[in-house]
């Protein structure tokens, strides 16, 4: 359910799109990774017993540590979600405030849209070059 949430912001505003697949981890529990193209991946998971919008954030983050990677490998601008307030300088960070997942600007910590909500009617087509919403 997180990865949904998240996916939503990646097909909105990424231009790197992964391959996801289930798969089971050295110990046989259930693991979600994150393919690239070129077959490297990076397993995601999120905090056990944590609240459903940390769970959210912290997923967020380590996608946008993926998609960062990426960007990078492919000779983009690895930054994703790009700030709409500082274009060109950092990514957005994914947090809980007022009890729901968002990403923020790290330097003003303004809020910019709900984690899932990038692309959205009102909210800023971030991290894709040439598009915006």
């Amino acid at each position: 359910m997180a990865l949904a949430v998240v996916e939503r912001d990646l097909r909105a505003a990424c231009v790197v799109q992964p391959i996801v697949r289930e798969e089971l981890d050295f110990d046989d529990e259930p693991l979600v990774v994150l393919y690239e193209a070129d077959g490297s991946g990076v397993g995601v998971s999120v905090p056990e017993g944590a609240a459903a919008a940390e769970q959210v954030a912290s997923l967020a983050e380590q996608v946008k540590d993926w998609a960062v990677e990426a960007l990078a490998a492919q000779l983009l601008p690895a930054t994703w979600p790009e700030c709409p307030d500082h274009p060109a300088s950092h990514p957005l960070d994914a947090s809980v405030a007022g009890g729901v997942a968002v990403w923020s600007c790290p330097r003003s910590r303004r809020v910019v849209a709900p984690v899932g909500a990038l692309g959205e009617s009102g909210a800023p087509g971030v991290g894709r070059r040439g598009v915006s919403s």
